[in-house]
């Protein structure tokens, strides 16, 4: 099933040309019933927010979904899961279906969601990008569970830290070379000595095209310099969590 009800205005729907059969949201901080610090719709369960207003949230986006979201607990790891078989609060950090409604997830507040389809529009993933599972290679481990040729990828990058605001120490610009030496044209130096500026975007648009996906949409976002429309971890500290969803649909 599809469902087509018109958006919360502060809500992302992918500009991507994604097939009939793909459908996908990104939702924001407006819109929900949680108070400060996790004003209002925050999504997460494991940020100290009422329980009750986080299950009133969730409720809220089911009404835009075929199914209940399998909901993720995401420990910036590499681990996917899949759809068909995940329960409630696995442990991953991805997860892909290939059936109809069934609805994959994953929550943010300055990291990166990567969400993915194929051309035929006949599987689905979404990948929770921070710093550490994108060096890692969750992004990868996405594609290599979705079982379809990298080149008939799509993805899109939605609201995440951006390249102005995501302040980094050696460590971590020195784990990227490691890996790929282009990372380098992710980083540029910060003011403040021994930091970098990382542009997450770029980073994980180098590790698409490495895999061979090229097709990639979004990465315009910085979820740290717009307050009004983002949680962001970075920013807040204490603060709640947006979600990115992807789905196959068996409507066109």
């Amino acid at each position: 099933m599809s469902v087509n009800k018109t958006l919360p205005s502060m809500w992302i729907r992918p500009d991507w040309p994604a097939p009939a059969t793909v459908q996908a949201i990104s939702t924001s901080r407006q819109g929900g019933v949680s108070s400060a610090p996790w004003a209002s719709l925050n999504l997460g369960n494991h940020v100290d927010d009422s329980p009750e207003a986080v299950t009133r949230n969730r409720a809220i986006v089911r009404q835009y979904l075929p199914a209940s979201p399998v909901w993720l607990t995401q420990v910036h790891g590499v681990q996917v899961a899949n759809a068909a078989t995940a329960y409630q609060n696995t442990e991953a950090d991805a997860i892909t279906a290939h059936t109809a409604n069934a609805v994959c997830a994953v929550m943010t507040a300055d990291c990166l969601p990567v969400l993915l389809c194929n051309q035929a529009g006949t599987v689905v993933g979404a990948a929770h990008a921070g710093w550490r599972g994108l060096c890692n290679g969750v992004i990868e481990a996405t594609i290599r569970q979705m079982q379809t040729p990298a080149e008939t990828l799509m993805a899109w990058l939605g609201p995440a830290i951006g390249p102005d605001a995501f302040e980094v120490g050696d460590e971590v610009r020195t784990a990227f070379i490691a890996h790929d030496h282009r990372s380098t044209d992710a980083f540029k130096p910060s003011q403040n000595t021994g930091k970098w500026l990382a542009d997450i975007y770029l980073l994980a648009r180098q590790r698409l095209q490495a895999s061979g996906v090229n097709a990639i949409y979004g990465g315009n976002f910085c979820t740290v310099t717009d307050s009004e429309r983002f949680f962001s971890y970075r920013r807040d500290q204490r603060t709640g969590r947006m979600a990115s969803l992807i789905w196959l649909t068996d409507e066109c």
